[in-house]
């Protein structure tokens, strides 16, 4: 199995995709619905059958059309993927050179093909999950003060 990263980045899409993106979202979410799949047929063509879309992909498509109508760049990735560092580094917002750091404190678990780092996705997602919970723990703790100092109401 090979894996497919798919990107698009802002500066690519015309003010005229993105207004299409946008009308599309709107279409797309008035109908669909929460757990049911969604039959297209394709306009302009003989088809006898629609092609039908599972639920997951729906709500999948939706979102990469209202960040298309966002202007927004977006990257697809398989959820069991191995990401280069500059991938790796752009999800957690930091630089390359920053978390090749964390890659050499053991951080973030990784593994050399040649003389490449590759680092699977879901290592990625565990390392910002736990640092978003620290983060948040330590802003609970610093509200908490605040509100005792009679800072924060």
């Amino acid at each position: 199995m090979t894996t497919t990263f798919v990107e698009s980045s802002p500066s690519s899409l015309s003010q005229e995709e993105e207004k299409i993106a946008y009308e599309s979202s709107l279409t797309l979410a008035r109908h669909a619905f929460a757990g049911k799949s969604l039959k297209l047929y394709i306009a302009d063509t003989e088809q006898d059958e629609p092609i039908v879309l599972p639920d997951t992909a729906v709500a999948l498509l939706l979102g990469i059309l209202r960040m298309m109508a966002s202007g927004s760049g977006i990257a697809l990735t398989p959820l069991h993927s191995e990401l280069t560092t500059k991938q790796a580094a752009d999800i957690l917002h930091v630089s390359r050179p920053y978390l090749i750091k964390l890659l050499d404190a053991g951080d973030i678990p990784y593994h050399k093909v040649g003389k490449h780092r590759r680092i699977r996705r879901e290592d990625v997602m565990a390392y910002k999950q736990a640092i978003d919970q620290r983060r948040e723990a330590v802003l609970d703790e610093l509200v908490a003060e605040s509100q005792e100092l009679g800072l924060y109401d």
